[in-house]
């Protein structure tokens, strides 16, 4: 039986074993995805090298993953038998009419998945599916199937990067982000944001010297002469005599905390609060001081611009080329749900959706395919929001767990021993001879000239000095500074020996450091780390504290993982 977990909840898996196991029906307040396509080269990459090369240290979370093979056939046929004629009928027109190649592999891997996020999604819930132009236009088509086309909201255009050329072709610079509600009655808190300064100084001419605030002055008065207070002269003007009546902004009220009495009287109040503009002398009809401050903001509309994207020099910057900006998602999160609702993220790469939510205390699930996101998200979170608590489900939770994941699949396990140690895998991470290397952890000895540790990893039961002499060419061979063997058994005395051998790499601000370093699987549960100067910050630059709401005070130093 399925059981939505009640905690924050990273997951390691596949998100579509993950939602049919894990999540319940009618559950999710809102669900935002950003999946992966391979048609941009760089679209799913994690992170760069120091020198900026992507094919040397990237890794590519859907590697593989959306071309057309048994897999894709697999989840077009169960979307056909779903029981969801429309999606069953529209993934079958795709296919008649795009053949069986990468994208309809990756419209039909998405068309399975997205019947369960409608699954998942409460009646009042949302979902944004972020996308570039290469295939939103059939995504909206399968999201018009899965959800119904009345369910459809916005296309929202998001400027992604700065103007650029293209090769007879105008610059493309936009994402496209569509927005679907399950059923009307979907949360919709009415974010707004602030005027354009151009608006603000072309209307708040006047400034209050009281205040210190820019203001406008705006009419007291509202067309139509009517009987009653509103119509009675105060301090000497009487509206009726233009053939109008007193009209007091009920907001502006509220705002000065003027209730009951008189339209006069709370004429008079407003003029003590300083809100009444006479003009010069005194003499004339008052008129309203409306502030910049009393602006309630303007509607969002469905072209983004207002969010730049994460520069090279964004303080926000972790190291990711595919961060999403944080000011983003607190929007999206923000406009389409409440505290403590619960927000999905099923492809939650470096976890900008899992700290929004955080962050604005929502409730939150990231799912992720690779071991490196998971142990990436986690120490953003960390770093973040030291206090927070969450669980981390499908990763290995001690040496027992870690030997099974190894005995398994010895690929994954070598991706989950890098992401303990925070390597970048080598060559994305593929699989395939590495020729003695599997990762690097870039640092800066001198706080400038960015050097590299090889790390290779051993996920056998036997060991051996080779090893260590092995490594140690490599070191040579690749002018790196540090050579760390991260291995499942532990070493032997002639390995530690060998090592010890290897000599030391000196820093010149930092001191010694063991050539060839050994660390067993046991060492990294109980807290050890290689020993490397400084890590390089371009590399895994630490996320910044953020402050939440009911943040608990207690210190908590160990997160379930």
């Amino acid at each position: 039986m399925r059981r939505t977990p009640a905690t924050n909840t990273l997951f390691y898996g596949d998100n579509l074993d993950i939602l049919r196991a894990y999540i319940e029906d009618e559950s999710v307040d809102l669900v935002y995805l950003d999946p992966p396509f391979n048609s941009n080269a760089t679209y799913n990459v994690l992170f760069k090298a120091p020198s900026g090369a992507a094919s040397q240290a990237q890794i590519e979370a859907f590697d593989d993953t959306w071309h057309w093979n048994a897999s894709a056939e697999r989840a077009f046929d169960e979307v056909i038998s779903s029981g969801n004629t429309d999606a069953a009928e529209m993934l079958r027109a795709m296919r008649s009419f795009l053949k069986e190649n990468d994208m309809m592999a990756y419209l039909a891997m998405m068309a399975v998945r997205l019947l369960e996020l409608h699954r998942v999604l409460k009646p009042t819930g949302s979902l944004y599916l972020h996308c570039d132009p290469t295939a939103s236009h059939y995504l909206k088509v399968l999201l018009d199937a899965v959800f119904g086309k009345e369910a459809f909201l916005n296309e929202i255009v998001w400027k992604r990067t700065f103007a650029h050329g293209a090769s007879q072709r105008y610059g493309p610079v936009h994402d496209t982000i569509l927005y679907y509600a399950k059923n009307g009655g979907h949360v919709w808190t009415d974010v707004r944001i602030n005027h354009d300064p151009a608006y603000v100084d072309r209307h708040f001419r006047q400034i209050d010297e009281s205040r210190k605030e820019r203001f406008q002055a705006i009419s007291l008065t509202g067309a139509g002469v009517r009987r009653g207070e509103s119509g009675r002269p105060w301090r000497g003007v009487d509206p009726t005599e233009v053939g109008r009546h007193w009209a007091l902004p009920s907001d502006v009220l509220m705002r000065e905390g003027i209730e009951g009495g008189t339209v006069q009287d709370r004429l008079d109040r407003l003029d003590r609060a300083g809100r009444i503009y006479w003009p010069a002398g005194g003499a004339g009809t008052p008129r309203l001081k409306w502030f910049v401050s009393d602006l309630a903001g303007v509607s969002i509309p469905d072209v983004w611009n207002d969010i730049p994207p994460i520069s090279a020099q964004a303080k926000e910057r972790l190291g990711y080329p595919t961060q999403k900006p944080l000011a983003l998602l607190e929007r999206i999160i923000s406009a389409s749900s409440n505290p403590g609702d619960l927000v999905l993220d099923p492809f939650c790469g470096c976890g900008t959706t899992v700290h929004a939510a955080q962050k604005l205390g929502r409730r939150w699930i990231g799912i992720d395919v690779t071991h490196l996101a998971i142990g990436l998200v986690k120490r953003r979170l960390i770093d973040a929001f030291p206090r927070a608590s969450f669980d981390i489900l499908g990763v290995p939770k001690d040496a027992d767990a870690a030997r099974e994941l190894a005995k398994a699949d010895k690929h994954q396990f070598e991706l989950w021993a890098l992401s303990m140690v925070e390597a970048q895998p080598y060559k994305g991470g593929r699989k395939g001879a590495d020729t003695g290397i599997d990762g690097f952890i870039y640092f800066k000895p001198d706080g400038k000239t960015t050097e590299k540790a090889i790390v290779e990893v051993k996920g056998g039961d036997n060991v051996s000095p080779q090893w260590v002499r092995a490594l140690g060419q490599v070191v040579e061979r690749e002018k790196a500074k540090i050579g760390i063997i991260v291995m499942l058994a532990d070493p032997t005395v002639t390995m530690r020996r060998e090592a010890a051998a290897q000599g030391f790499y000196e820093s010149p601000l930092h001191g010694k450091f063991a050539k060839i370093q050994l660390l067993t699987v046991e060492d990294l549960f109980a807290g050890k780390r290689p020993h490397v100067p400084w890590v390089d910050p371009s590399v895994f630059k630490k996320a910044k504290r953020e402050a939440i709401a009911g943040e608990r005070t207690t210190d908590q130093s160990e997160l379930d993982v």
